[in-house]
């Protein structure tokens, strides 16, 4: 079986690896509640941020061993890259193929429209692990045990609005997952949970 946690721990600060783990064990409890793959919950948790202590450059290095090709705006914002970078390491340095695994660490970051089960999982836990303190995360935590999809749109309103806030470009994905869930909310059925005032996740 691979160790996959040996891996997070050797191309991780001992923070981020820490996070990592909680990650992986929220995913997993989400998984479990919602009747997912608890396994791979797990070790998308463990290598959902593989990449992101790594050099700019080297991540570059591994996407282009796939045929990935980076989008003008992950180009344009580096901090994106992690998560493309991530699934390329998988794909060439770990010889996963499961497009489950390989999308959920992918789009871990800016979400999608149409996303698995998995994805969302892990998405949300990367909010809601248990060493996440920024304001707001209590009001993610209660919306994440009533429904993924709440707590999502809760997510990415937050992201949106810190992005605007800033003027950085967002990405197209995200727009079309906040899209693609505000269009499934029942007609006058507009939730209003506590705004998330403005932080950061680590």
């Amino acid at each position: 079986m691979n160790d996959y946690a040996a891996i997070a721990k050797k191309m991780l600060s001992t923070a981020r690896f820490e996070h990592s783990l909680r990650v992986a064990d929220c995913a997993a409890a989400l998984a479990r509640r919602l009747g997912a793959d608890e396994s791979k919950a797990y070790e998308c948790g463990l290598l959902h941020d593989i990449m992101k202590d790594s050099p700019l450059a080297f991540q570059l290095q591994t996407i282009a061993k796939t045929d990935i090709i980076l989008t003008s705006v992950e180009l344009r914002n580096p901090g994106l890259i992690h998560a493309v970078a991530g699934e390329a390491f998988m794909r060439a340095e770990l010889g996963i193929d499961d497009p489950e695994l390989l999308n959920a660490v992918r789009y871990h970051t800016t979400g999608r429209a149409a996303m698995s089960l998995l994805e969302k999982i892990i998405y949300i836990a990367d909010y809601i692990s248990d060493d996440r303190t920024y304001n707001g995360v209590d009001e993610m935590r209660r919306l994440a045990g009533e429904s993924l999809e709440a707590a999502m749109l809760f997510a990415l309103k937050f992201t949106i609005g810190k992005l605007i806030s800033r003027q950085t470009v967002i990405h197209t994905d995200s727009v079309e997952c906040y899209n693609e869930l505000v269009s499934a909310l029942p007609a006058g059925e507009k939730e209003k949970p506590k705004d998330i005032q403005q932080g950061s996740r680590p």
